[in-house]
């Protein structure tokens, strides 16, 4: 029996972690892969408040050692299935029954993948699908941006106060994003476009050196030579094994109010699943510090 089921071993969920166990609660953790989640994938960070510059693995492991020494337990493996209702919380991993009397939900979400040869092998190395994580790597470096909609072109404007110039490959012909991005981008003289093409493989070797593109109308495939590719072609929240709930909206992310409270009672949402308008390492950890804090507040007002 524990006070704080966590679901999730991201930034989200070990500073939730961290809190609960200060908190003096009973704390289990459970992850699917490494502790630290998205961020083992960061090559550098440069925008955590405090820290100067950290690379994501070793970051993860400062959070992750840190909830040890307050407590908190962390066990790895798969939630297969989720009992929400009711007083008591139970979680299984596999055939393994947690129960708590609360649950943190902070399982995050994934960007949506190319599925070129080269995006798993340059990830970290080039490859990129967080422009304010790494925008700052890229100064005087030629860039792609692969998508089209508000992401793609508003990070796209961004990135132009870093790179040398910045290419927007596109399926089609128009845009997808709002009217008034659109302008930002087509009046920035750093950002050009290439229409009706797509990204069909990354190239490099130890980092990126390149990639092809593909005319969709004509079937040529190109060579363009750049240091960076950044993906945007959307996320993918990793909520399945909530979609017997009503706790997710039309794009399956979890839904919260300000105090992390999900519409069942002594359930919460932290980081990157929860519909918000930023996914940073800093939005993830207040996400879980709240959500900690709102378990707590909950636990002694069933008391």
């Amino acid at each position: 029996m524990y006070d704080v089921l966590i679901l999730g071993g991201g930034p989200a969920g070990l500073t939730a972690g961290i809190y609960a166990a200060r908190s003096n609660l009973k704390v289990l953790i459970i992850e699917k892969g490494m502790p630290g989640g998205q961020m083992q994938n960061t090559l550098g960070i440069e925008n955590y408040p405090g820290i100067k510059s950290i690379s994501g693995a070793e970051l993860s492991d400062k959070m992750h050692q840190q909830v040890l020494e307050v407590g908190a337990e962390f066990v790895v493996g798969n939630v297969t299935k989720v009992e929400l209702e009711g007083e008591l919380k139970k979680v299984y991993v596999g055939d393994t029954e947690y129960t708590g009397k609360t649950v943190i939900l902070a399982t995050g979400a994934h960007p949506r993948y190319l599925d070129v040869p080269g995006e798993k092998e340059f990830a970290g190395m080039g490859v990129s699908y967080c422009a304010t994580c790494d925008g700052a790597f890229y100064r005087n470096r030629d860039i792609v941006v692969v998508g089209g909609g508000d992401s793609a072109v508003e990070e796209s404007v961004y990135l132009t106060q870093f790179a040398k110039t910045v290419k927007i490959v596109h399926r089609r012909d128009t845009l997808n994003a709002q009217p008034i991005l659109q302008e930002r981008a087509f009046k920035n003289e750093k950002i050009e476009f290439i229409w009706n093409s797509e990204v069909v493989e990354i190239l490099g070797d130890k980092v990126v050196t390149g990639v092809k593109i593909r005319n969709r109308e004509t079937n040529e495939i190109t060579e363009l030579p750049v240091q960076g590719v950044f993906i945007y072609i959307g996320f993918i929240p990793n909520t399945t094994y909530l979609k017997e709930t009503n706790l997710l909206n039309e794009w399956g992310y979890l839904i919260t109010d300000n105090r992390m409270r999900t519409t069942i009672p002594g359930v919460f949402g932290a980081g990157d699943m929860r519909d918000t308008p930023l996914r940073q390492i800093i939005t993830a950890a207040s996400d879980g510090a709240i959500a900690a804090i709102s378990a707590y507040n909950y636990i002694q007002d069933q008391k």
